[in-house]
C-alpha cells in the first residue's frame, strides 16, 4: 500500500509562500489572495489560497482540486485565469501537500474535500448552487467525491480518469486490477451526481488516456458537455487550448 501511495501521490513542500511576490502578468486580473487555514474532520491542518478579483465582483466560486505533482503554489498562472471567467477561486493542498499537514492517501483526499466544502459554504458563507467543483487528473476524485453527495452549482472534471485501477492497468497490463488498494472510483460517483458537468480531455493525453475521459463523460447523467482539446499533453491543456478552451470554460461557467 506505501509502494502503491508513492506512485499516486508526489506531493512537494517547497513553493511560493509570499503572496506579495507571486508574478503578476501584464493584463491579469489584480487578484486579491488570502493564505487560508482549515482543519479537516480529523484533525489535520490544511492550507489554501482563496482569491478573487475586485475588478470583477461575483458570488461564483471554483473549488479547485490540482493534480497529483507539486502543490497549489504551482498552479498560480492557472489560478489567475479562472479568476477571468469570472469567478472567485479557492485552491486547496492535501494533506501532505505544501503546508497542509499529514500524509497524502484515497481516504485522506475524501477528508480534504469535505472540508473545503464545510469552509466554502459554513465558514465563507457561499450558497452551494454558487460552488462549481473543479478537478484536474488527480482533482477528479475530490471533485467528483463531492459531487455525488453536495448541491453544487457545477463540475468540471479535466483529464481526470475513471479509476485508478483503470489508470494503473493502462501503464501496467500485467497488474491485476484486484491488487490495486487505492480505487477513486470516480466513474461510480459521476453517475450520481445531478448538478450540470463539463468533461475536458485530449486525445493527446500521455498520462490519462483519453478513453477514460470518454468513459467518465457516458457514465455521467444529464446535464452533460465533453469539450476536447487536440494535441494538449495531460499538463498542456490550458497552453495548447488557448482561448477557445478559456472560453468554453467561460460559457459552461456563465450558463449555471
Amino acid at each position: 500500500m506505501f509502494f502503491e501511495r508513492q506512485l499516486i501521490f508526489y506531493p512537494t513542500k517547497t513553493g511560493r509562500w509570499e503572496l506579495e511576490r507571486l508574478p503578476r502578468p501584464a493584463g491579469a486580473p489584480a487578484a486579491v489572495v488570502e493564505d487560508v487555514f482549515f482543519e479537516a474532520e480529523d484533525g489535520v491542518r490544511l492550507h489554501g489560497w482563496y482569491a478573487a478579483d475586485p475588478a470583477t465582483p461575483t458570488d461564483r466560486v471554483l473549488l479547485y482540486f490540482h493534480g497529483n505533482a507539486g502543490n497549489l503554489s504551482d498552479r498560480w498562472e492557472f489560478v489567475l485565469g479562472l479568476l477571468t471567467l469570472p469567478a472567485r477561486v479557492f485552491i486547496i493542498d492535501y494533506r501532505g501537500y505544501g503546508r497542509s499537514e499529514g500524509s497524502p492517501s484515497e481516504e485522506g483526499l475524501y477528508e480534504d474535500a469535505d472540508a473545503a466544502w464545510r469552509y466554502l459554504t459554513l465558514k465563507r458563507g457561499h450558497d452551494p448552487g454558487d460552488i462549481v467543483l473543479f478537478g484536474k487528473s488527480l482533482g477528479g476524485a475530490p471533485a467528483t467525491y463531492l459531487a455525488a453527495k453536495v448541491p453544487a452549482g457545477g463540475l468540471i472534471a479535466q483529464s481526470t480518469f475513471t479509476s485508478i485501477p483503470d489508470v494503473a492497468t493502462y501503464h501496467f497490463p500485467i497488474v491485476p486490477k484486484f491488487l490495486i488498494g487505492t480505487k477513486m472510483a470516480s466513474i461510480a460517483r459521476i453517475a450520481k451526481a445531478k448538478m450540470p458537468k463539463l468533461i475536458v480531455h485530449s486525445p493527446a493525453d500521455e498520462v490519462i488516456p483519453y478513453e477514460l475521459g470518454r468513459r467518465l463523460y457516458e457514465a455521467a447523467a444529464e446535464p452533460k458537455q465533453f469539450y476536447e482539446v487536440p494535441g494538449a499533453g495531460h499538463n498542456e491543456t490550458a497552453l495548447v487550448g488557448g482561448a477557445a478552451y478559456w472560453n468554453a470554460l467561460r460559457e459552461f461557467v456563465r450558463s449555471l
